[in-house]
């Protein structure tokens, strides 16, 4: 697969004793920032994500034969749906959604084990890929622009900040300042020290105008050790079935593969090697799905294979699987300390605006960049018509009400709307 002379810690290879835990808390500092933004964007207790993104990486690599350095974090992908069905039926109705979107992979692995993957580009072409994941960070922008502008966002009594905004635009341009600028390992957590700095700005900003932005009461009272994230909604209440969390979530999962093939292949120009091969695609697919599983009993956001933690590998050249693992027990053993889900929890939501500027609009941007990447011909009226319905239907928020309780999110219902498109209209019709 290539020259390994550029690597200095080979994937089956372990660290000294006194590298190890420095190697892996690198790794665990890539992921924390955007691993806990999503359960406070959702309304989850931070920790449940840090706990799941531990035990979700340890099945990945059991599944994998402990082949495979990836790393699993909290999935951006699913936000919107998770925050339509916090609303519809809290915490119960994401743990089906999550676990629904496991068994997609899991069902998904098992169809290219027996028939291969060429079907899934057939599926999934770029034309539906790009303009989804497109809609997946645009469909969020008002939230983020809503967190920046207002107090009370979304309440009766939301009322507007130009404190809330200035703290807001600190935080998305220091993001945008050390993701350009910064060098090694700070270009690879422009994230985490952004929320670092906005949170600075806001206590300094409330000090100067006597606001209370930042509210540190829970940072005292909590306890150093707390198991108080595990919850296990699935069994928390008499089981009631949600039909909308598993329509609404499960398309999303489609989605998210695109995303594992690309870190995959990533993944196998890094390291020299070959993981469509071995393992094999069915085992990665599996492990994802296996952590989705487990991150949907545990109460958490669904997890997916990172990119910040990609980055670390290809700037340290250390794609040790010791180390990802490390940083998988270390993730477990931080949710237990209570006064750092505390810490995280008092991030006001200015900062958690601004920081969802940038990266929804990362994600949007990533979308643009499947279609330009694949060249996709926009003079074909079918990837024309396919992508304008797609990102009509998906920012305009329609969503299909079957019934009181059964709704398919906009997302979900662009994700059907744009394969059905693929595969029923004619190729290669030209504008005129």
């Amino acid at each position: 697969m290539g020259k390994q002379s550029d690597i200095i810690l080979g994937v089956y290879e372990r660290p000294s004793a006194k590298q190890w835990f420095g190697l892996s808390f690198q790794h665990l500092f890539a992921m924390f920032g955007s691993t806990v933004l999503v359960p406070i964007l959702v309304g989850i207790n931070p920790a449940i994500a840090l706990l799941s993104s531990g035990l979700g990486t340890l099945a990945h690599m059991s599944v994998t034969r402990f082949k495979v350095p990836a790393y699993m974090g909290s999935s951006f992908a699913y936000i919107g749906a998770m925050q339509l069905l916090m609303k519809q039926g809290g915490m119960p109705a994401i743990a089906q959604g999550a676990i629904t979107g496991g068994l997609v992979y899991l069902f998904v692995a098992v169809i290219v084990h027996f028939a291969g993957k060429d079907w899934i580009n057939k599926v999934l072409p770029p034309v539906v890929v790009g303009p989804i994941v497109m809609v997946i960070g645009l469909s969020l922008a008002s939230t983020a622009v809503g967190d920046s502008m207002y107090v009370n966002f979304g309440q009766a009594t939301q009322k507007y900040s130009l404190i809330y905004l200035a703290i807001a635009f600190i935080t998305v341009l220091s993001i945008i300042i050390y993701n350009i600028y910064g060098k090694g390992f700070i270009a690879v957590i422009p994230i985490l020290l952004g929320i670092i700095t906005g949170y600075v700005s806001a206590l300094i900003l409330g000090a100067a105008t006597h606001e209370t932005i930042v509210n540190l009461s829970g940072l005292g009272a909590a306890p150093w050790l707390s198991a108080s994230a595990v919850t296990f909604p699935m069994f928390s209440e008499p089981l009631k079935f949600y039909p909308t969390a598993i329509l609404t979530m499960a398309p999303i999962a489609f989605v998210t593969m695109t995303e594992h093939f690309g870190h995959i292949m990533v993944l196998n120009s890094l390291t020299h090697k070959d993981y469509f091969k071995t393992p094999g695609l069915d085992k990665t697919l599996s492990g994802d799905g296996l952590a989705q599983i487990l991150a949907g009993f545990l109460g958490a956001p669904p997890v997916t294979s990172y990119g910040e933690n990609i980055g670390v590998m290809a700037i340290s050249k250390i794609h040790s699987i010791y180390v990802i693992a490390g940083a998988a027990v270390l993730a477990v053993v931080v949710s237990f300390i209570g006064k750092v889900t505390a810490l995280l929890q008092s991030i006001p939501t200015p900062v958690i605006g601004g920081a969802s500027i940038a990266l929804f609009g990362v994600i949007a941007a990533s979308g643009l960049k499947i279609l330009v990447e694949n060249h996709v011909d926009f003079d074909n009226k079918k990837n024309l018509l396919i992508s304008s319905v797609i990102l009509v239907v998906g920012i305009g928020g329609m969503v299909l009400n079957i019934t009181q309780n059964f709704q398919i999110s906009s997302v979900a219902l662009a994700t059907i709307i744009g394969i059905v498109l693929a595969l029923v209209l004619p190729d290669d019709i030209k504008s005129n």
